[in-house]
């Protein structure tokens, strides 16, 4: 008897955008087709959540940065006019517009960890798991602006992550530790809303944070929200670890991240306990498609007119903090001194097999991001868009994918109409939700009833379960 051949991982989908426009194909608002300025309406994004969840998306993830892109040229005037992720609103407000015109897709922010108090953002992501009927998620954002939020420098890199740790451990006692269960009666016999006993305070104090609680919140359905994380540095993995339900990651090529989600999936095992291979990997990909090859790239062809390599350049300096300006038009980048210069580039590299760059200067790495940033551009037939996602798969063991626009909503349009149909004969992608009108976190999972975190997480430590006495329910440090 030969081997059995392992089941297609039922892939996890997410829209991957933010209130801007263009997101990450900067320029692209000038086409005809494309409504991504119309970002400052609730219309906008109502229509796009109903649109994904009529063909079954796990989510939308509305992405947020803190300030704007301003090491190309040492100005923001490129993101300005291009525009790069400039101007761009905050994405918890739309989320319960989105949440009540539909019934099960899920919705997902990224937060700052830095430069907000954990009490408060607590009670506001609290408040959304209700209003949303426990479908939201959230992901860590560890960058900043902070000459705009009071501070002359952003903390070094490593002591965010060490905050963020603290932070996040009280986020675990505020969501799980402070309300039993069973707190709320809404006994109209007795006159009892909430019974008081069931109900304490946190009392943390730690180096960073001083916090009292009680949570003002009572418990949302999922109580602690899906955990994601953006970031492969050696605290970013050992922080995912520990804590990330899913991690997204972001590169030209599969080959790139396979080793730091086959490292982070090792730590939570060796480390942490956890079951690694329920940590869910999502990478970011923009699909172009056509039905044939030649409409593919035909409409590729016609993107590119559109693209800003001024605003990619922007971008690319934002997320590296390197200012491409201060090269040569024609000097390869692999060949100057700097490290951070050298290490990205070589990961293009890596990418390019099968394409015609060879030489990558600042100008053939705008070409490149000016239209889906920093995930690869997937080109062609349905056919062969999904071959290009099961090599994903095989090669770097994602679970799903980020799929970014080049025009809103045309590109998801596209997905949905020739991409969906080709993996769900392939047995990669779901006929429905697994737990209609369920949470985020149950669809996630495929698990009815898995509202929140897995057993071996560590925020199912803090749970305040129902029964529980008060002197038995430790919350831990």
């Amino acid at each position: 008897m030969g081997d059995a051949t392992p089941p297609k991982k039922s892939l996890v989908l997410n829209a991957f955008v933010m209130m801007t426009s263009a997101h990450l194909s900067p320029g692209l608002w000038r086409h005809p087709e494309d409504q991504s300025w119309r970002f400052n309406e609730v219309k906008h994004w109502v229509e796009l959540a109903k649109l994904l969840e009529e063909a079954k998306f796990h989510g939308v993830f509305v992405a947020d940065v803190l300030g704007g892109y301003e090491v190309y040229r040492k100005s923001l005037d490129a993101a300005k006019a291009s525009p790069a992720q400039w101007p761009v609103n905050k994405p918890l407000a739309v989320v319960s517009a989105m949440a009540a015109a539909t019934k099960t897709i899920g919705f997902g922010v990224t937060v700052s960890t830095t430069y907000e108090q954990p009490y408060h953002l607590a009670r506001r992501l609290t408040t959304v798991d209700h209003l949303s009927g426990g479908r939201y998620i959230v992901t860590s954002y560890l960058d900043s602006a902070a000459r705009n939020l009071g501070h002359t420098e952003q903390p070094k890199h490593d002591d965010r992550y060490a905050q963020a740790e603290e932070y996040i451990k009280v986020m675990y006692k505020l969501f799980e530790s402070s309300w039993r269960d069973d707190a709320v009666k809404l006994d109209r016999e007795t006159g009892v809303f909430i019974q008081p006993d069931l109900v304490r305070e946190i009392n943390h104090q730690g180096k960073f944070f001083t916090v009292p609680g009680p949570h003002i919140s009572q418990p949302s359905p999922q109580r602690t929200p899906l955990l994601l994380q953006a970031g492969t540095s050696r605290a970013g993995k050992q922080f995912a670890a520990q804590h990330a339900e899913g991690i997204f990651v972001s590169a030209h090529s599969p080959v790139v991240v396979a080793k730091s989600i086959a490292e982070i999936r090792q730590l939570a095992m060796a480390e942490y306990g956890r079951d690694g291979s329920r940590i869910k990997a999502l990478a970011l990909v923009t699909p172009i498609l056509g039905r044939t090859t030649q409409e593919a790239q035909a409409k590729l062809a016609e993107y590119r007119k559109y693209a800003s390599h001024e605003g990619a350049l922007a971008l690319w300096g934002g997320w590296t903090g390197i200012d491409l300006d201060q090269y040569g038009d024609d000097e390869e980048l692999r060949e100057v001194e700097s490290n951070a210069v050298r290490s990205m580039v070589d990961a293009y590299v890596r990418f390019s097999r099968g394409t015609s760059t060879s030489k990558w200067t600042k100008h053939t790495i705008a070409e490149h991001v000016s239209i889906g940033g920093n995930g690869p551009l997937l080109v062609g037939t349905p056919e062969q868009v999904a071959d290009s996602l099961e090599e994903w798969v095989n090669e770097a063991d994602v679970d799903g994918f980020n799929f970014g626009y080049a025009l809103f909503p045309q590109s998801f349009k596209d997905i949905i109409e020739l991409l969906l149909p080709e993996l769900r004969k392939r047995g990669l992608f779901w006929d429905d939700y697994a737990v209609p009108g369920g949470t985020y976190r149950e669809n996630f999972y495929r698990r009815p009833g898995q509202t929140g975190p897995l057993y071996d997480h560590v925020a199912s430590t803090y749970r305040w379960k129902a029964g529980v006495p008060a002197s038995e329910a430790v919350i831990p440090e």
